[in-house]
């Protein structure tokens, strides 16, 4: 998994630029507040380049900062400096969650938990994140919707083009497996000139696979590990619809 990232993490700052983080810890702070979150400690798991972390750190949160790539984690360090941070973070897969201490809470948005594409490894998350989290510490993740995978990015390709970055995603779904498969091809402007006025750009082409996990299934695998407290829209916490491309879960360690 760690290799797909390479040119990823250069341009994913920029892909995301539109992503209301600020919402999304909005509703991470809700779900805290509203099942009376006091701990410690916060164990983010894919993290990417850290900017859910940053926020919750700003918040007065202790948290640390876990992700496959070692790429996206140099991104999200350099921003933790920049910053005066003092943030941890750690190169990790979540299909093997290791801490030698237990934490409060565990998050992982963004759709870290549709790269975990075999019922085996999301097993493998789940007991992890048991295991580390104290007594009824929260476990507060999203996914990217069936509907979403299926019906909006299912076989469509999209593309942009930019002064600084362009992009070309290909998607292609199954049917029977629920995984989504899509190549994506990245331009980024680079420091070397052709002359003054045009520019060099450097291509990186990555394939990345996730799975539209149901919501039935992801139940299954929590089972006798996790309470769920609310299954709500992740883009907006509030009632799930058929046609949310964002999922919420909210679970406490049982």
């Amino acid at each position: 998994m760690m290799s797909i990232y390479s040119g990823f993490a250069r341009a994913y700052d920029f892909l995301m630029k539109d992503v209301d983080y600020d919402k999304w810890v909005q509703i991470i702070e809700t779900y805290f507040k509203k099942y009376n979150y006091n701990g410690k400690v916060i164990f983010e798991l894919a993290c990417g380049t850290g900017n859910i972390t940053e926020r919750l750190f700003k918040k007065g949160y202790n948290i640390i900062g876990t992700d496959i790539s070692e790429e996206m984690l140099m991104i999200a360090q350099e921003k933790s400096y920049e910053n005066h941070h003092m943030i941890n973070f750690i190169n990790q897969d979540m299909r093997d969650i290791n801490y030698r201490k237990k934490v409060d809470a565990i998050l992982s948005i963004c759709d870290g938990i549709n790269y975990i594409t075999s019922s085996d490894d999301l097993k493998s998350v789940i007991n992890g994140a048991h295991r580390i989290l104290n007594e009824n510490g929260l476990f507060i993740f999203d996914i990217s919707s069936e509907f979403k995978l299926k019906n909006i990015l299912s076989n469509n390709t999209f593309a942009e083009v930019f002064d600084d970055a362009s992009y070309i995603w290909e998607n292609f779904f199954d049917e029977e497996t629920n995984i989504l498969e899509f190549d994506l091809t990245i331009f980024l402007k680079s420091d070397d000139k052709i002359n003054d006025e045009d520019f060099l750009y450097e291509k990186y082409t990555e394939n990345h696979i996730q799975k539209a996990h149901s919501i039935k299934e992801i139940k299954t695998v929590l089972n006798d590990k996790f309470e769920i407290l609310d299954i709500v829209d992740g883009d907006t916490g509030y009632k799930l619809m058929n046609d949310s491309q964002r999922i919420l879960f909210v679970c406490k360690k049982i």
